[in-house]
């Protein structure tokens, strides 16, 4: 494999779709050995058919707004690889949007989802709407048109989407209600749904709940823990709040949070009543942090973000590419010791170069912030089998996929110097999968 030559020509293929073409990067780059070892894979084409969808639906979405007004906004579901089981990955509905983000996500959850050791393919979807100071009764109507489109192309066996950026349990709930009135069947085809109807304990706090995990691993590895670290987290939104409440709940202290308006810096530790409060500015809708500082006295930072402060652990729970190579020099300068994106691709490729050149600790997205989806597999099941497990046996559950999935990381990271480059690592182990699949099922 020529990883540039392939890289030149899906440029020319897609122009302008930079997340897509960045995700795809740092995997070629990181398989490109592994992957020249194997020339049963080069004959059969099989990186050019792995970096490219099974298909894309694009469609219009007419809704009627409170004031009786028609608006439209663009659909999409990626449908990416389901070599090792049927489509999984979330609906985002954000102004920001575009088809390029959309791929770039379902490209990396084909890799997330091969790490969790679950049946689940790569998938991702959503719509340039915002829910965003909408009232309930048009982020219902909304939803409703969006599945109505959505309806016929997903299922238990097919294709199970999920919550992400603006879709929440009250977006999935929707979505699922006009579903099976639809479909005629009610089955585990959404994951993120309410604990009355079919859904997980513990789903909301599971993204951050396994980041920790995995950052709880890492530092483990190198003879740490995560007892009295300093930590900053971006965002403010489930993700954060699932990773401060467990940070907190293993020792560690949070002082930063972050929203669209700038960050907060709590030196005292963000816990107890704070992660509360958390929801509610979540709940709010304004999506700001601002009214932390006001709230508990402490410092706000306007539109700046969390990585100037020093702290010992650094993790992004916002939105793609949120730290960059300044802030990577920042935190290095400041003695970071611990980078983890729970976000998806929560740092540029330089960002993450720079963090692996200083032999600093760095996981990666696919890897670190897989316990989301781990645990709407875990969802899945239970569905299928009819059944609720209690909130000590998912987290149980949960905890142990994340240890898998850091084994796996290092069977496949570990440099000779003993550094775990868990990039590396994590594209390798789920590429492999992902790959020995596609080889025993044939060219389709």
């Amino acid at each position: 494999m020529k990883t540039e030559v392939i890289l030149q020509a899906l440029e020319a293929k897609h122009p302008g779709e930079k997340e897509y073409l960045q995700a795809v990067g740092e995997v070629l780059h990181s398989i490109e050995g592994v992957y020249n070892q194997h020339p049963e894979f080069e004959k059969v084409k099989l990186i050019e058919r792995l970096v490219e969808p099974d298909r894309i639906f694009t469609f219009r979405v007419p809704w009627v707004d409170d004031a009786g007004n028609v608006q439209v906004n663009l659909g999409y579901r990626v449908q990416f690889n389901n070599a090792i089981g049927p489509y999984k990955g979330g609906l985002r509905f954000h102004a920001s949007v575009t088809l390029s983000t959309l791929k770039f996500l379902g490209f990396e959850q084909t890799f997330k989802n091969a790490l969790t050791t679950l049946p689940m393919g790569g998938g991702k979807g959503g719509s340039d709407f915002s829910p965003k100071g909408k009232s309930n009764a048009e982020i219902m109507r909304f939803c409703q048109a969006f599945v109505l489109e959505l309806w016929k192309h997903i299922g238990p066996d097919t294709d199970v989407p999920a919550g992400d950026i603006g879709v929440g349990g009250r977006e999935i709930g929707y979505i699922y209600g006009m579903y099976k009135k639809l479909a005629g069947e009610h089955t585990g085809t959404f994951t993120g749904k309410g604990l009355e109807f079919g859904g997980s304990l513990i789903r909301p706090e599971a993204t951050g709940f396994g980041g920790i995990y995995f950052v709880e691993n890492m530092l483990k590895g190198k003879g740490l823990n995560i007892i009295d670290k300093t930590i900053a987290i971006s965002g403010f939104g489930n993700v954060a709040w699932g990773a401060a409440l467990k940070a907190g709940e293993l020792g560690g202290k949070v002082v930063t949070i972050s929203g669209p308006d700038g960050y907060i810096y709590d030196p005292n530790g963000i816990s107890g009543e704070k992660i509360e409060y958390m929801l509610e500015l979540r709940d709010s809708g304004d999506d700001i942090v601002a009214p932390y500082a006001k709230k508990y006295g402490v410092e706000f930072f306007a539109d700046k973000k969390p990585w100037q402060q020093k702290v010992d652990i650094a993790l992004p729970c916002a939105i793609q590419n949120e730290l960059n190579l300044d802030d990577a020099k920042t935190l290095v300068a400041n003695g970071v010791t611990c980078v983890g994106e729970i976000s998806n691709m929560g740092c540029t490729n330089e960002a993450v170069d720079f963090f692996i050149e200083k032999g600093i600790l760095f996981g990666p997205g696919k890897a670190v912030n897989a316990g989301g989806v781990a645990t709407s597999g875990l969802e899945m099941t239970q569905n299928a089998m009819h059944i609720s497990w209690t909130t000590d046996e998912v987290d149980a559950k949960l905890h142990q996929i994340m240890n898998d999935i850091h084994a796996q990381c290092v069977k496949y990271g570990k440099q000779p110097n003993g550094y775990v480059n868990y990039v590396k690592g994590a594209n390798i182990a789920g590429f492999m999968k992902v790959a020995r699949a596609m080889m025993a099922q044939g060219i389709i």
